[in-house]
């Protein structure tokens, strides 16, 4: 816990003085270089499988299931990109300051005209070169089941025409089962979350990237449920064929 403390105190001066100083590609080696030291910290493995995105990966949007506040910085460890998050997180301390200065993308989950304002804006960062993330599910699971997508975000990627890129995270046990203690989901509090992590012996967080999709020609229901099916496959869940319900970005917002 101490050395977290430390780690995260060392992340506030790189947020606070050390990024608004440097170019893009500094940042994003930053941004992984933290991240990386963080999973240290806390004995996190990060196994990666598929097609891995190199630094000179532009324009793309990252889809993948969201199992706990992990996700982000193991991402992040792999390829540094911007994350799109319910507003609420913005008024977190410390965590909430430094989502700001690594330009996250907040939403008003309970604003429909926001959400429009946030798949412009992913639009215009899209459009700009920017690698953007999001969690279709709207929020996170124990990793045993895989959510109805909203996939409304992935109308951002269609209109500035860059490509969808399918991401699945798994937390496995050793066995191949699925260690729900990562999980950070329903009425587990962030405090017992991360207790539950500290707990943890030898985690393991496995990444698999899979061939990225181009969005041209496509619908963002079609999108969105071939998505579903990749991620589904690789974690071995079962794909029921339930409708998108409150396709709205904002339930998109991790």
């Amino acid at each position: 816990m101490t050395r977290m403390l430390v780690h995260i105190l060392y992340g506030i001066f790189i947020a606070g003085v050390m990024l608004p100083l440097v170019n893009a590609e500094l940042r994003d080696r930053l941004i992984s270089y933290w991240c990386r030291g963080l999973l240290a910290v806390l004995n996190i493995r990060v196994v990666t499988k598929g097609v891995l995105p190199s630094a000179q990966v532009k324009s793309t949007l990252f889809v993948a299931n969201h199992v706990s506040w992990i996700d982000i910085h193991a991402i992040n460890s792999v390829r540094a990109m911007r994350f799109v998050a319910k507003s609420e997180i913005r008024g977190w301390p410390v965590i909430g300051w430094v989502s700001e200065k690594v330009n996250t993308l907040f939403i008003e989950r309970t604003k429909r005209r926001d959400a429009s304002r946030v798949v412009n804006l992913a639009v215009d960062c899209l459009r700009d070169g920017d690698c953007l993330c999001f969690f279709p599910e709207g929020g996170t699971s124990d990793g045993t089941e895989l959510r109805p997508f909203k996939g409304s975000l992935m109308q951002a990627a269609i209109d500035a025409e860059a490509q969808l890129w399918p991401l699945s995270i798994r937390y496995p046990r050793p066995d191949g089962s699925a260690n729900t203690a990562m999980a950070y989901y329903d009425d587990v509090s962030l405090a017992q979350s991360i207790k539950q992590v500290l707990s943890q012996r030898s985690a393991v967080v496995e990444l698999h990237f899979f061939a990225p999709i181009p969005t041209h020609g496509h619908d963002r229901r079609h999108l969105s449920l071939q998505v579903r099916h990749i991620i589904a496959a690789a974690l071995n869940l079962p794909v029921h064929r339930i409708p998108e319900t409150h396709d709205d970005p904002a339930n998109a917002a991790q």
